[in-house]
């Protein structure tokens, strides 16, 4: 059970000392430790405190009786999101690693990012991840929309490179300025507003369609306001299933030397999720329509990854962008006992590069 406290100056330090004492050492962690390791001018005690504080409140955790403390995956969050700041955040540059390689492949892509996402791996020990940047087509060719039953209506997206998504929505949850869509006029009505929309979308990509509003498309079309807006967030949603791409990865062997990953158990998980549910981490990777509030990095801690199987890791992903648009994303997968100093600091320096080289 854990208790609600404020944390005050001690506590963040006793926590900050103990996590980077984990972190180096994967030994549980006592309160004579850190007054002998660390800046303390308190007593054992004092600090045995804190730690006790800390652990009712579910910050840290006894693995066993009698044993040191090791963060939990609330700790962890506490850490990264309060404790890091611009003073203690790693500074790392891989552009002369990454240089040699972008000038030896350059215009041989998948080999380029392939070498990109290896350099990451060795260097963080952990495992990389890259998405191939998604820079070309998903631009729309053609929409229309047809009844296709009295109360039925399918929406066709055709883009420049002939795939198709198609959608089924409910004609009576659909409105034109608040009046229902009558069956008799129906047809007439999706043949005028699939010439209007063929006319303002046809040529724009699926990414330019996830920030149009449908109250600025024209004037002459408020009428069909609420009606244009469920269908493009019925546009917008197709953006995600036409990026679909496969996920560079390496570094299984630099994970698996973890003390975490010494149970052969754990890395059969592991490895049956990375090679067989590899799709199941690209929402993860690149999902288009999240709002990242201005967060450059994003982190997934332990229990906080959705997917079972990530749960006793950690992921951080970044984009790179291409102008303004995100158009792949870097991560590394490793133990919640990562330094996060350093593995956000890789992470965010080969986004940077990335986008600046796109």
């Amino acid at each position: 059970m854990t208790v609600q406290i404020k944390l005050n100056e001690r506590h963040h330090k006793v926590l900050q000392a103990t996590i980077k004492h984990y972190i180096a050492t994967a030994e549980p962690v006592g309160s004579k430790t850190l007054m002998k390791e660390y800046d303390f001018s308190v007593s054992s005690a004092t600090i045995r405190n804190a730690m006790g504080k800390l652990e009712k409140a579910g910050f840290l955790y006894q693995p066993y009786t009698s044993a040191g403390r090791i963060p939990s995956d609330s700790g962890y969050r506490v850490y990264v999101d309060q404790l890091l700041t611009e003073q203690n955040t790693v500074k790392i540059s891989l552009d002369p690693f990454l240089d040699a390689t972008w000038l030896n492949l350059s215009g041989r892509y998948e080999i380029l990012f392939q070498k990109i996402t290896k350099i990451l791996a060795e260097v963080s020990g952990c495992i990389a991840l890259i998405t191939l940047p998604q820079v070309s087509g998903n631009i729309i060719h053609h929409l229309q929309l047809v009844r296709v039953a009295d109360n039925k209506i399918m929406l066709v997206i055709v883009i420049d490179n002939y795939q198709t998504e198609s959608f089924v929505l409910d004609s009576k949850e659909l409105t034109f300025n608040s009046q229902k869509l009558h069956p008799e006029v129906l047809d007439s009505e999706l043949e005028i507003l699939s010439n209007f929309l063929n006319h303002k979308l046809k040529g724009k990509s699926l990414r330019e369609i996830n920030h149009l509003d449908g109250s600025e498309l024209d004037n002459d079309f408020k009428l069909y306001t609420d009606f244009i807006n469920h269908l493009l967030t019925k546009i917008k949603s197709s953006y995600h299933l036409a990026q679909s791409t496969p996920i560079l990865l390496q570094g299984f062997s630099q994970l698996v030397q973890q003390p975490e990953f010494s149970s052969i158990d754990q890395v059969k998980i592991l490895l049956n999720f990375l090679e067989t549910e590899q799709k199941q981490l690209l929402p993860l990777l690149f999902n288009i329509n999240e709002n990242l509030d201005g967060k450059r990095v994003k982190i997934h801690i332990g229990s906080e990854n959705p997917l079972e199987s990530m749960r006793s890791c950690s992921l951080i992903s970044a984009y790179y962008f291409q102008e303004d648009y995100p158009v792949g994303s870097v991560g590394i997968i490793g133990p919640t006992r990562m330094p996060y100093e350093q593995a956000i600091a890789l992470v965010e320096c080969t986004a940077n590069y990335l986008s600046e080289k796109m």
